[in-house]
C-alpha cells in the first residue's frame, strides 16, 4: 500500500508559490491552509502528493537539491515531436505565471527539458 505524503517547501510568500504550483501542476488549493504563513495544494484527482509551503525567515541561498519535473507529455514512451511541442507550449504559460527560463537541455539533437525557476527562484524542469 502506498504511503500518503506531502512535499514540504520553504517559502517567502507561501500563498504566491501555492498559486503558481497549483497552476503549473493542475492542482487546487487545499482548504484550511489559507493563512499568510502557510499554504497547501493538492491533486484534485487524489493521485499525486500534496505540496505544502511554509513561510521561513531566510531566503533561498543555493541550488535546491530536489526539484519537481513537470512532465507535460505524461508517462512514456513518447512521440518525441509531440513531447517537444507540449514543452514549447507549456514554457511560455509558466513564464506568464511568474516562472523564469534558465536554459534548455538537449540530448544529441532532441530537446530533453527546459530548466526553469519558480517565482522564488527554485529550480524545476519542464520535460
Amino acid at each position: 500500500m502506498a504511503t500518503y505524503w506531502t512535499l514540504g517547501c520553504d517559502a517567502d510568500d507561501p500563498q504566491r508559490l501555492a498559486a503558481f504550483w497549483a497552476f503549473a501542476l493542475g492542482y487546487v488549493k487545499e482548504s484550511g491552509f489559507d493563512e499568510p504563513d502557510n499554504a497547501s495544494v493538492v491533486d484534485p484527482n487524489g493521485r499525486g502528493p500534496a505540496i505544502g509551503f511554509l513561510k521561513v525567515p531566510e531566503g533561498k541561498s543555493a541550488k535546491n537539491r530536489m526539484h519537481i519535473d513537470v512532465r507535460v507529455a505524461g508517462p512514456g514512451p513518447w512521440d518525441m515531436d509531440e513531447r517537444v511541442r507540449l514543452i514549447r507550449q507549456q514554457v511560455p504559460e509558466l513564464v506568464a505565471a511568474g516562472a523564469t527560463v534558465v536554459r534548455e537541455e538537449w540530448y544529441d539533437d532532441a530537446l530533453g527539458h527546459v530548466v526553469m525557476q519558480d517565482p522564488e527562484g527554485n529550480e524545476f524542469c519542464v520535460a
